[in-house]
């Protein structure tokens, strides 16, 4: 016993070691009243099968991002150093490696060992041990420095540069050159050394030959330094348009700058952005969360306008911006839920700005479609259905005018009805799409069944719920943006199509059922398992429990369908009370790897979940939403680095954690309102680009006490677990009076549940 005990006791203390050593922050009180330094990067680095974060250097929705290039954060070499990250989940282009040691070990990229690892949002700073060299990092929008010092002065000291499919080339000054990605879209680099090297030549299988350039596959130039050279100085710029802009944002951010001038204005445009709410009361890690996440829905999209121009992906040309930045690299799938309305609420000039970034993108298209994944290499048309016209529906339902609403929705509706509704496919439509048009739902493929379809992905299949009722929300969508634009016959056409949810729901099941193209619901069917990987022949992703509620515009009708109140409460307790249906775990993820940060068949790690745990606030049981919400966020999202349940997505996930300790969140983009769940603060003051402050007050708080016992909006006693945007926009206050136990008449009564489909007869007085 006492061995097992002293084992245990070395096994915790190493532990604890071990995460101290990783995690920043974790281990020790934060004193500061600055936003950025709340800020952990490494959070969420980990996950049970996903990538769902890495750490970024960046500043706020800027072109220029970086972060190590390792397989994740327990990688133990750094694969060099990233000059420019082109996605935010995608690799580097340009890498430097600071070398020492025998040339003929010299590769196009050297891995090396490292340590003393710090990272914030506007800085970065490593040991590379078995190189020993000391390197520091400061970063502008479009430029960067990198600071490199050789301990180890006994040697020559070298710098490879490498472009992983490109051209680099060395004029006797500078360094510059191209990486090739994908769309024929190149990224051009502009490098100046503070000190001319000894020599340089081009790497070429891993032999130096007298070469000054290097062109195609792993184009690689090294420069050679004396042996006692202390320390570089690498400044460069980056663009998307060509060398000579490069240079040209290098003179502009860098000229007279140093590091510590990058670091100082870095943390200064990040408090700035962060520091849009204030947090009070909670623990140190509750800041650290809110603050990270709120870090990473500033992460994209980024602005890829430079002096005025902008390259485009969308036609392959280099455009004048005309005073609007162009932003690019934004998954609006993900996006759209939250992180959309966040912005709005915080960045309303920068929304205004992609959406208008949108519109360009449509008209420099062939087709005019709204972009769905729109990229720095153009639109990958990922994922399933088309709801950047929830975007903008959203947006200008909150008061964002700026754009063209006309345009907007014909770039929608031709993406909805132009084309191809097959998930991952910019195909035009085709049979798949004319049956959905004439009969409302999706087919289904029998189990055994061959696709004839062109335009379905092999690997992606139909999904055919998904599609349905996504395509049934974009339909309302339409038919709410023609409502204000005057259309009346387009709002009634497409009114009706926003039913077409019903026509897959099972009325025994009370599941979103698949059914083939004679109308006949799939059997034998099993919500968990069906459908193959990712459950895609019949889902996306997640299985059928999570789609089960997939009608964000009208959840008042899913609670009729579901035969009430009680009925729609209690298919809400089964799904979290599910079991996986397996043994071992495992054998549930090898089919749904992506439907992880289970409670029950609940999936916190995929967007579509995110709106759920609100729902009991349509169905009298705002109660169950508030403890689910603060079990919800308490059990998944940690400071430490498997503090993020699955892939987040660029803030597709982050600002539901954002909203959620804030204690509200928008279940439906379009409708300008927000159910209440349960804050994390004391206090949260939200400050508005209008100068006015919204405030969200917990009275009686304390970290038991979770459950709204009374509720106060300007002074005026409030029974809804909802209120409207324009409640925010004025400027208020939102006092909760918080208990230990639920108040389960609070917010219960029918006429207190929040609007569904639209907000007449809802209207706050």
């Amino acid at each position: 016993m006492k061995i097992r005990l002293y084992h245990y006791c070395f096994a915790l203390v190493f532990w604890f070691f071990c995460a101290c050593s990783f995690v920043p922050y974790a281990d020790h009180e934060i004193k500061t009243e600055n936003p950025v330094d709340f800020v952990n990067p490494y959070m969420g680095n980990i996950s049970h099968l996903l990538v769902p974060t890495y750490p970024t250097i960046h500043l706020p929705n800027s072109m220029l991002r970086v972060y190590p290039e390792r397989r994740d954060f327990t990688g133990d070499q750094l694969h060099g150093l990233p000059l420019m990250t082109t996605s935010h989940r995608g690799s580097s282009a340009f890498i430097l490696s600071p070398f020492q040691g025998d040339e003929r070990k010299m590769k196009p990229v050297v891995s090396s060992g490292y340590d003393r690892e710090r990272l914030t949002p506007y800085s970065y700073s490593v040991y590379l041990d078995e190189m020993q060299v000391q390197v520091n990092y400061g970063l502008s929008h479009q430029s960067a420095i990198y600071d490199i010092e050789f301990v180890d002065k006994e040697q020559p000291a070298y710098l490879i540069l490498n472009s992983k499919e490109g051209e680099l080339r060395w004029d006797g000054m500078t360094l510059s050159g191209f990486q090739l990605l994908k769309n024929d879209t190149r990224i051009f680099l502009f490098l100046v050394p503070d000190i001319l090297p000894q020599s340089v030549r081009a790497l070429e299988n891993n032999t130096l030959v007298g070469d000054l350039d290097a062109d195609g596959h792993n184009a690689t130039i090294v420069l050679k330094y004396p042996k006692g050279t202390p320390s570089l100085k690498l400044k460069y710029g980056v663009s998307f348009i060509s060398e000579a802009q490069a240079r040209k944002n290098l003179e502009r951010e860098l000229d007279g700058q140093n590091i510590d001038q990058l670091h100082k204005e870095g943390r200064r445009l990040w408090n700035s952005a962060l520091g849009k709410i204030d947090v009070s009361g909670g623990s140190d890690d509750e800041k650290t969360i809110f603050y990270t996440s709120l870090y990473r829905c500033y992460e994209r999209p980024v602005c890829i306008s430079e002096d005025g121009r902008y390259y485009s992906a969308f036609d392959g040309k280099v455009h004048d911006d005309e005073g609007i930045p162009f932003y690019s690299d934004d998954w609006i799938w993900d996006t759209y839920r939250a992180t959309h309305p966040l912005r709005v609420l915080l960045e309303p000039e920068l929304e205004t700005h992609i959406i208008q970034s949108f519109l360009r993108m449509a008209e420099q298209m062939d087709n005019f479609w709204m972009p769905t994944f729109p990229e720095v290499t153009g639109d990958s048309r990922r994922m399933n259905a088309n709801h950047g016209v929830a975007v903008i529906l959203d947006s200008y339902r909150k008061g964002l005018t700026g754009f063209d609403l006309e345009k907007a929705y014909r770039a929608s509706r031709n993406a909805i009805m132009e084309k191809t509704l097959a998930p991952w496919s910019d195909a035009p439509a085709g049979e798949l799409d004319e049956f959905y048009h004439k009969h409302g739902y999706i087919p289904a493929l029998k189990p055994g069944e061959e696709e004839h379809i062109p335009e379905v992905q092999e690997f992606e299949k139909r999904q055919p719920v998904p599609v349905t009722l996504g395509t049934s929300y974009d339909q309302w969508c339409l038919a709410q943006i023609a409502s204000e634009l005057g259309m009346e016959e387009e709002y009634k056409y497409f009114s009706s199509k926003s039913y077409n949810y019903r026509n897959l729901f099972h009325p025994e099941t009370h599941f979103f059922h698949p059914k083939d193209s004679k109308g006949d619901f799939i059997e034998p069917f099993d919500y968990r398992f069906s459908g193959g990987l990712g459950a895609r022949e019949y889902y996306g992703e997640n299985n059928g429990w999570v789609y089960r509620w997939d009608v964000q515009h009208n959840v008042g009708d899913l609670v009729d369908l579901m035969q009430g109140p009680e009925n729609f409460v209690a298919n809400l307790d089964s799904m979290f009370a599910e079991p996986l249906g397996v043994n071992l775990k495992y054998g549930f993820f090898a089919q749904l790897p992506d439907h992880t940060g289970n409670v029950g068949q609940f999936s916190m790690a995929n967007e579509p979940s995110l709106h759920i745990p609100y729902l009991y606030n349509y169905a009298g049981a705002p109660w169950k939403t508030q403890k689910r919400i603060r079990k919800l966020l308490n059990m998944w999202f940690r400071n430490d680095l498997m503090g993020m349940p699955g892939d987040e997505d660029g803030g597709g996930m982050s600002a539901f954690v954002v909203f959620s300790q804030l204690g509200f969140y928008p279940v439906t983009p379009g409708l300008p309102m927000y159910n209440i769940g349960s804050p994390t603060f004391q206090k949260a003051s939200i400050t508005l680009p209008n100068g006015e402050v919204f405030e969200i007050v917990a009275e009686n708080y304390s970290s038991e006490n979770i459950y709204i016992q009374s509720a106060n909006l300007n002074g005026e006693i409030w029974t809804k677990p909802w209120f409207s945007h324009s409640d925010i926009i004025k400027g208020g206050r939102l006092v909760l009076e918080m208990g230990k136990y639920p108040n389960k008449q609070w917010g219960a009564e029918p006429d207190d549940a929040p609007p569904s489909y639209s907000m007449e007869n809802k209207e706050i007085l």
